[in-house]
């Protein structure tokens, strides 16, 4: 009794150690209303960013003190796993806008939006498997592009602005 009753107060149901609950993950099946492609061109420009940084990064020369090997690939690490997050970061939010937001009647008024956000995922993926830049620099302007398709749902114009950031390029955001 004592011991279900703590568990309790954890948070942890004596049954969850018999068959513990699933995982579920969702951005929002109410549905909320709630879209934005701002998130998934941040998510570009990290990934972007990251490439940059793997490109400018010089490997140690052989022979190099075991601290300059480490620290090498320590950034080396830092770099991929950052990418990796906003690779799926990227992606998530694509997908999102086409599950969740993107309906058949912006498909019919828009008939290049289903091969858009292919294309778009296929250049995320592809960024996120290599270190190009110029990879990583097409995933961002994939992005872009759903971005201003997302907008024209909304008979929103868009502006460019630059994005400010280290890596450059710009945002695609509704005009004001």
């Amino acid at each position: 009794m004592f011991v279900s009753t703590v568990l309790r107060r954890l948070g942890i149901e004596v049954g969850d150690w018999i068959a513990p609950p699933v995982p579920v993950h969702a951005h929002c099946d109410i549905p909320c209303g709630i879209y934005d492609p701002h998130e998934a061109q941040l998510a570009a420009l990290t990934v972007l960013r990251m490439d940059q940084l793997l490109a400018e990064l010089k490997a140690p020369p052989e022979g190099a003190p075991a601290g300059e090997i480490e620290k090498y690939h320590s950034q080396c690490a830092r770099y991929v796993l950052v990418k990796e997050r906003h690779s799926d970061r990227a992606e998530s939010e694509i997908v999102t806008l086409w599950a969740d937001y993107f309906t058949a009647d912006h498909v019919k008024k828009f008939p290049d939006l289903t091969s858009q956000v292919w294309n778009t995922l296929q250049a995320i993926g592809k960024a996120r498997r290599g270190t190009a830049v110029a990879e990583a620099e097409d995933a961002l302007v994939q992005v872009q592009g759903v971005a201003e398709l997302f907008w024209k749902t909304k008979d929103t114009k868009t502006v460019r602005v630059p994005s400010k950031s280290k890596a450059g390029h710009e945002l695609v955001l509704p005009a004001a």
